[in-house]
């Protein structure tokens, strides 16, 4: 079948089958997480990603290689979507030498400098400052880079994060907030914790642009975080995305919690209904961009690399008892070339 090429909203039909791949390519890596720490095969608290594919998607589609994300406890998706490599990350749940962060992170702490990705962190709110020290970086250096930090509905419980905002708005830093709002604080339900749930707004005391965007739908959200993007490189400083979503597992693990009366079944299904990986596919096969054919392939082939990042895991060895502080300090580090990828 020919693709279509007339772009949807200057988005090519290139772009928007490649955000279809990584959507797919996130959610089948982190189901297959999920049975492997059920099996007891991955034994590191593991967050998954599976629901909010379409956030992670649609911001990382519109930012450059050389653009930082940092990312949260649930890194997964961020790591894959700004194009982390499959093999070494499963090497690092596993806790190889051979994985991302050398087998001394696991799930909530992958890291790869080299595609933009300097780190993630269980903290809560622990990575965004980070990012605003980056985004000063570029503004010092006079880059046209930007810095992006993800966090959860949670994170605007915490000072840190008020205290990131007003720098970046003070400074005109090229930082983007993006709040993953998946309505649930770990177990809590947001409306129980903040007393207005509109985190969008919050962006309005900083003077800085806040926006609400349906974080199940990838086009809106690679729209709006372009926009946003393309304010920070043109130096008119940060903005706020609010992304509304919904987490399809618990907060760790595999479980879908549903049993344990943190939430109905019934709320967990109208959210399944509205996945945003069937969203996209819909949409470019009404579209032609993909063809059922092209689709079964897209399907097998990630299947392929999955199967493929369980071999590279397997054969990597753990790290040696004496070496467990290897790369932990800045003398074991690379620290010459650090500077240079800020």
């Amino acid at each position: 079948m020919p693709i279509n090429k007339k772009p949807h909203n200057n988005i090519s039909p290139a772009v928007l089958k490649k955000m279809y791949i990584t959507m797919l390519r996130i959610r089948r890596v982190e189901e297959k997480i999920g049975e492997l720490v059920r099996a007891k095969e991955i034994i590191c608290p593991c967050h998954l990603y599976i629901g909010q594919e379409a956030i992670a998607t649609g911001v990382c589609s519109a930012l450059r290689k050389e653009d930082y994300v940092f990312s949260t406890h649930r890194s997964h998706g961020h790591y894959i979507a700004k194009g982390g490599d499959i093999n070494t990350l499963m090497a690092e749940l596993y806790g190889k030498i051979t994985g991302c962060s050398k087998g001394r992170g696991g799930s909530m702490h992958i890291t790869s400098p080299d595609i933009g990705f300097p780190g993630s962190s269980a903290i809560v709110t622990g990575t965004i400052p980070l990012a605003v020290g980056v985004g000063l970086s570029f503004h010092i250096r006079e880059k046209d880079n930007v810095a992006v930090a993800f966090f959860g509905d949670g994170a605007t419980n915490e000072g840190a994060f008020y205290e990131s905002l007003n720098f970046a708005a003070l400074k005109k830093l090229p930082v983007i907030f993006v709040c993953e709002n998946n309505l649930y604080s770990t177990h809590m339900n947001i409306s129980k914790c903040l007393s207005d749930t509109r985190i969008y707004k919050k962006a309005e005391a900083f003077k800085m642009p806040g926006v609400c965007i349906d974080g199940n739908d990838t086009i809106k959200v690679f729209e709006q975080a372009k926009k946003a993007i393309d304010f920070a490189r043109e130096g008119k400083g940060p903005s706020l995305l609010e992304c509304l979503t919904y987490r399809w597992r618990g907060h760790v693990g595999p479980n879908i919690d549903v049993d344990k009366g943190l939430r109905s079944e019934k709320e967990l299904k109208s959210w399944m209904a509205k996945c945003p990986i069937k969203r996209l596919e819909a949409f470019l096969m009404k579209q032609d961009i993909l063809s059922k054919s092209e689709k079964e392939k897209i399907s097998k082939q990630i299947n392929k690399e999955i199967e493929e990042s369980l071999a590279f895991a397997e054969k990597g060895s753990f790290p040696k008892a004496n070496e467990l502080h290897k790369y932990v300090f800045a003398k074991d580090l690379d620290t010459k070339n650090l500077g240079k990828r800020i």
